[in-house]
């Protein structure tokens, strides 16, 4: 499958077969560096990272999946370069497009990350945006590829923030490949009529479906429990007012009882924050592959630049 020269901004671009062929290189790439082998497909690459946020995981992802298959990373932080603000978005994606072979944009608005794309010229990867996280999401499908063996016709809920960019990209995601897709918030927080309208095509496609329902009873079957920060980033004003909404909506052991499954595993995006949206109990507990999930943030990732950029 060619994706050269292909940007990743978000999983609508993709067909659930590119997706499913990103995933099984991740798991190729993964099991080739179990073994101690580094590729050379980004040899004589440069990747621009820009980072508006700060990040653990995508960071140090793109990091070291750049430098495994032999490619060179630059960081610029939101003080190192001028991005929308003494220089506007197009022209330091021109600059950039002269300079390095790829690029990474985490931050706010999608719409920098989409304007970096149109106007760069190289293949640009969307490391989050307050719309989108869309590299997160081919790590969470490697990490339940890895677990079930497969990913068509899982049963996924995700629980809380129901509008958030995480909940945008799963579902997304799981109505493209397969995955019956649940959320489960408050009315307040579900996530637009459009998206949904949208993912329900895929769902028809794929043979899936999707529900949202601020009913916790919609758990039973399930096969992955999810759920992210009541918070994102920008969000921070707004504590009191989510843990308010969403304390109904926290995973812990009684929710996991309750899918009626013994089989169950939970999956966060991290960072977490324990005792809010999930216990300490169940975070820790034999269930819980979010370390799993972290690591795979790594392969995926290299994945995407591998497929995107790499010789």
């Amino acid at each position: 499958m060619n994706l050269k020269g292909r940007s990743f901004l978000t999983l609508k671009d993709f067909t659930p077969e590119e997706i499913e062929y990103l995933v099984d290189l991740a798991g190729q790439l993964k099991a080739r560096k179990k073994k101690g082998v580094t590729g050379s497909s980004l040899k004589g690459k440069n990747v621009a990272l820009i980072f508006e946020k700060p990040s653990t995981r995508t960071r140090c992802a793109f990091t070291i999946g750049c430098v495994d298959e032999g490619g060179h990373p630059e960081y610029l932080g939101k003080d190192d370069i001028q991005l929308g603000h003494k220089e506007s978005v197009e022209d330091t994606a021109r600059v950039l497009g002269r300079m390095f072979d790829g690029i990474e944009f985490r931050g706010f608005k999608h719409e920098t990350v989409e304007k970096l794309a149109e106007y760069s010229g190289v293949p640009v990867w969307n490391g989050l945006t307050d719309d989108y996280h869309p590299t997160q999401i081919l790590a969470d499908m490697l990490t339940m590829k890895e677990h079930f063996g497969y990913l068509k016709g899982l049963n996924f809920v995700y629980l809380g923030d129901g509008r958030n960019n995480m909940a945008n990209s799963l579902m997304i995601g799981c109505a493209k490949v397969g995955i019956n897709f649940t959320i489960i918030a408050p009315k307040e927080l579900w996530p637009k009529d459009e998206l949904v309208e949208l993912c329900n095509g895929y769902a028809g496609e794929s043979g899936s479906s999707i529900e949202i329902t601020d009913s916790t009873d919609g758990v039973k079957g399930a096969d992955v429990l999810y759920t992210d920060v009541w918070c994102s980033m920008g969000e921070e004003d707004k504590a009191a007012e989510r843990i308010a909404l969403l304390s109904d909506y926290q995973i812990n052991k009684e929710l996991m009882d309750k899918t009626g499954k013994d089989t169950t595993i939970f999956m966060h995006c991290l960072p977490a924050v324990k005792g809010k949206e999930v216990t300490e109990e169940v975070f820790e507990s034999p269930a819980s592959v979010v370390f799993d999930e972290a690591e795979n943030r790594m392969h995926t990732i290299k994945a995407v630049m591998v497929a995107t950029l790499g010789e």
